[in-house]
């Protein structure tokens, strides 16, 4: 009789546990806070000012300002838009930039990325 009631008093005592875990685990959810979201609608870009908006000379000097390193990566991608518009304007250009990048690809392609480490790891469990 002994061995019933201290079975169910193990039984009780979890699953009073299990119970008060599950009530404490909602009520942290109460109190999680959602983070702003950044995004912006098209909307929200009509209502900026063109006299606020920087052109691409002010995004890299404000970006210096932040952090050298960021200035020279805006500088790079400054000079990679303008170099695509360039390749943009007429067939040869868009070849000739073709084979630039292919060529780039190429060099950069000994270093394997993880998706292909990846791939030939389960080819080789597999046994293909």
């Amino acid at each position: 009789m002994q061995k019933i009631l201290i079975t169910f008093k193990q039984a009780f005592v979890s699953s009073m546990l299990i119970f008060s875990l599950m009530i404490f685990t909602g009520l942290s959810g109460l109190f999680i806070v959602q983070q702003a979201s950044y995004a912006t609608t098209l909307e929200e870009l009509k209502l900026i000012p063109p006299e606020y908006k920087l052109n691409s000379q002010e995004k890299i000097n404000r970006a210096n300002e932040y952090d050298p390193g960021v200035g020279i990566q805006e500088e790079d991608r400054q000079e990679a838009y303008e170099q695509a518009v360039k390749d943009g304007e007429s067939l040869n250009t868009i070849e000739k930039a073709y084979e630039r990048n292919l060529k780039a690809e190429k060099q950069s392609g000994s270093q394997k990325n993880l998706a292909t480490k990846a791939k030939e790891a389960v080819e080789n469990v597999i046994g293909k």
